[in-house]
């Protein structure tokens, strides 16, 4: 019998499992302090609970605590790039970001992506599953244990569609807001979409105050349908009319993410067209210089066109910001580090040539 997930359970249903047991209900508060708050790395660090307690917990519950595989360290900015490694073999990546305003993580909700966007190395080798409430909130709780420093703000931005693993993801929400545990605003927390229409309408209905970001990159249907498959099932009209529909009922303004590619969808008439699509819309617009990734010929707009497309829409009354390009020295864009493992793995790559900054692999990958 498969064993339940102790760190993808709410408090409530931690207690509800407890007193089943015979145990108090002060013991869930215990564990759950354990788990969300002291960041614990498995059952045996449960100090304050009896051992006959800890091993009964062991035969219920199952435990995730992700491994550290890899580690990139950017020399330009300090932004560090982890691999972690699932109980079940599998690899995924987060990005811990440091800012003024604080400390950001980027976080995985799949490992891999079905998406297939033509400028993201998550979908090259496809989708793998869904990540688990707890292996979406461990990825936050190694890199805090890691650094030592708190965490103030979460993207759900990695590798995978949030839409795709819906359930999942709010539950992770939830538990990564809930204020007796590590208690990150939910204003703090970003969830990105390449624009499911059915999973932004239900979101609008979940009571959260998140921050919505639609990965848009194209100011038409035509353009956007070459870069991200998803556009050929959803258009334009009907995820922005979603778009709003969260705007009305969250009152919280959303981000457009917008991709810059040299010669796709960088230049003053696209600007235009972007400015007439969105003047309506009640967001900003978070211009991004594509990363690229060798499996593709797109080419990062040059800055001079960043700067021209950027200052048409502020003239325009747009609301625009340069996403300040992070860790570009460790393979920054989503999915880089990941593939590149994987490619390693499968070529049969020699030993120690994935280690990073004196982390490396476990020699049975």
């Amino acid at each position: 019998m498969e064993k339940c997930d102790i760190k993808s359970l709410t408090y409530e249903e931690l207690t509800a499992v407890m007193e089943k047991q015979g145990e108090k209900s002060y013991r869930a508060k215990q564990i759950y302090e354990w788990l969300h708050v002291k960041l614990a790395e498995g059952f045996d660090e449960m100090t304050n609970l009896s051992q006959t307690l800890r091993n009964s917990l062991k035969e219920e519950f199952s435990f995730t605590c992700l491994k550290t595989v890899g580690l990139q360290v950017s020399k330009l900015d300090g932004t560090r790039k982890y691999l972690f490694l699932l109980s079940d073999g599998n690899i995924i990546e987060s990005v811990w970001m440091k800012y003024k305003h604080g400390n950001s993580v980027c976080i995985s909700s799949q490992v891999g992506c079905r998406m297939g966007c033509r400028f993201c190395a998550s979908t090259l080798d496809g989708l793998e599953r869904n990540l688990l409430p707890s292996e979406m909130l461990d990825q936050i709780y190694r890199i805090q244990r890691d650094t030592g420093e708190r965490v103030s703000n979460v993207v759900v931005m990695g590798s995978g569609e949030p839409m795709d693993n819906y359930d999942n993801v709010i539950r992770f929400i939830r538990l990564l807001s809930d204020s007796r545990g590590l208690n990150i605003s939910q204003r703090n927390i970003t969830v990105s979409t390449c624009g499911i229409v059915p999973g932004i309408r239900r979101l609008a209905k979940e009571g959260l105050a998140i921050t919505l970001a639609l990965s848009l990159h194209a100011p038409n249907d035509q353009v956007r349908r070459s870069l991200m498959p998803i556009a050929n099932r959803y258009g334009l009209e009907e995820v922005l009319d979603a778009c709003h529909e969260y705007f009305i009922r969250t009152g919280r303004r959303l981000t457009f993410e917008y991709s810059l590619v040299s010669g796709v969808n960088d230049n003053l008439k696209e600007a235009a067209a972007l400015v007439s699509l969105i003047k309506d819309q009640h967001g900003h617009v978070n211009l991004i210089p594509v990363n690229p990734i060798k499996e593709r010929d797109y080419v990062q707009s040059d800055r001079k066109a960043v700067e021209a497309f950027r200052k048409y829409l502020e003239d325009h009354g747009i609301a625009v910001t340069v996403r300040r390009e992070m860790g570009r020295d460790i393979d920054g864009a989503c999915g880089q580090l990941r593939k590149r493992f994987i490619d390693n793995s499968r070529g049969g790559a020699r030993d120690g040539d994935m280690c990073f900054d004196g982390h490396r692999e476990s020699p049975d990958l």
